[in-house]
């Protein structure tokens, strides 16, 4: 048997492929829209990728598997337990083979078990795995959004994101009860989930990339949580914010995304077409914040290219507008374009570069230190806090308003532009990308605290 884990930092995302060496035929799970890397590695390796699955209707990503099924000519199967209300809805084209709990996909001396495990979705799939050629025993769990290192997914985003009202204590229930079915299996078997830390699809993830049955039922809360009532209230409880792009990746994953092809480079356009695209669209800026700050042009957004890009531009960016981009070289833009395209953000209409940013276009952004804040308040001007719920109820400045920066430009819409604003986060970071929201927004005074709450409270 042979299997390689893919893993996406920037959405903290992990597909497999999983194949036999014998008969060369391989299956890969959860794909996202790089498919180039699972063709890669199954040519290297002898492989021919002929079924392409997932283990549920994804929220964080564009699933990548009509895109690779396209490309190799895999048999897509997909999840058809759950019931009728939230069922995929590939074209007829497609000719999809639908699984159910109890199936078996057999890919020579290979066997992944076909486990229903609803709670985080109702149609929600695991996968058991055994190396038939060695033994009976299975030896891993492909788990999904099911079992993660340290947590389980959550059951309450088809009710926040989908609009699936009074859905979340169900799938809470179902969820304790999908827990009950790992009963019968070793602690010896392997669990290889679909995310790691930093997913917005759980509250506490590890960051280790597998682990076994038995060290999560010794170490992970859900399995020491024996009754239900406290499982469901326990579950539900302390969720992050799920950011807003969820819904239109639900909606895209359920209904089949488009085949997209290889992600291109987009036009490189000149200073004089920047005008047009301040007017028609987004510009982002993706050099680093401090970078931004020094100069900028006006009304440009920043999010820098780094681990937490894919999260922020899935909150910030807006799906029905076109898109430029600010960066120093063509691999930066690159790079943005792939990560934009694996969460459906495919209107990239060209690029500038940094030579755009000049004395006479620029804009200096500007900032200051916590220690500031209170003669600030004093002063007139407005704190803001854009950290998390959690982070908040955690401890704040007792002056500060909280407007967490994933849903800033909605709750400051009626604010107006000329009110003076200082903004801080943990440590600078999220408040620079929501100070150059807000002038994008047009206010016209804002502050970017740069040592955050960190340097205060801890």
């Amino acid at each position: 048997m042979f299997i390689r884990r893919f893993y996406d930092d920037r959405l903290a995302q992990a597909s497999y492929l999983i194949g036999c060496q014998q008969t060369g035929e391989a299956i890969v799970i959860d794909p996202n829209r790089q498919v180039d890397q699972y063709r890669e590695v199954a040519k290297k390796e002898g492989l021919r990728i002929t079924r392409v699955t997932e283990t549920h209707i994804h929220a964080d990503f564009v699933s990548g598997t009509r895109e690779l099924a396209a490309a190799t000519g895999a048999q897509i199967l997909l999840s058809g337990d759950g019931g009728a209300d939230w069922q995929y809805r590939f074209p007829a084209s497609d000719k999809v083979e639908l699984l159910h709990d109890g199936d078996v996909i057999t890919l020579g001396g290979v066997q992944l078990d076909v486990m229903h495990t609803p709670g985080h979705t109702p149609e929600h799939l695991s996968f058991v795995v055994t190396d038939m050629a060695r033994s009976p025993e299975p030896i891993g769990l492909v788990s999904g959004d099911f079992v993660f290192v340290g947590d389980v997914g959550r059951p309450d985003l088809l009710e926040k994101v989908a609009g699936a009202a009074n859905t979340q204590e169900a799938g809470a229930a179902a969820l304790f009860g999908s827990l009950q079915k790992l009963a019968p299996y070793p602690d010896y078997m392997q669990v290889w989930p679909g995310h790691g830390a930093g997913s917005a699809c759980g509250k506490a993830l590890g960051a280790l990339p597998a682990s076994t049955l038995g060290y999560e039922r010794r170490t992970n809360w859900a399995f020491k949580t024996k009754d239900q009532a406290v499982f469901i209230a326990s579950v539900l409880d302390g969720q992050p914010a799920p950011p807003s792009y969820f819904a239109e990746m639900k909606r895209v994953n359920r209904d089949g995304p488009a085949v997209i092809g290889k992600v291109a480079l987009p036009p490189a356009l000149t200073a004089l077409e920047l005008p047009n695209a301040l007017r028609d669209g987004i510009v982002l800026d993706l050099r680093p914040a401090a970078r931004f700050t020094e100069a900028h042009i006006p009304a440009t957004l920043n999010i820098p290219m780094g681990g937490a890009f894919t999260k922020w531009a899935g909150w910030l960016l807006k799906y029905d507008r076109d898109l430029y981009l600010i960066a120093d070289n063509s691999d930066v833009v690159l790079t943005a374009v792939q990560a934009l395209a694996a969460i459906g953000i495919d209107r990239v209409r060209g690029s500038f570069d940094t030579a755009v940013i000049t004395p006479d276009t620029a804009r200096r952004g500007a900032v200051g230190r916590m220690a500031d804040a209170a003669g600030m308040h004093a002063g007139g001007r407005v704190i803001m806090d854009v950290r998390e719920n959690n982070e908040w109820a955690a401890g704040h400045l007792p002056f500060a308003e909280h407007h967490v920066l994933g849903t800033l430009a909605a709750s400051v819409e009626g604010l107006d532009r000329n009110t003076p604003i200082a903004l801080h986060c943990q440590g600078g970071s999220r408040s620079a990308i929501g100070a150059s929201l807000l002038g994008q927004l047009g206010f016209t005074d804002v502050v970017n605290l740069v040592d955050g709450w960190g340097a205060v409270g801890g």
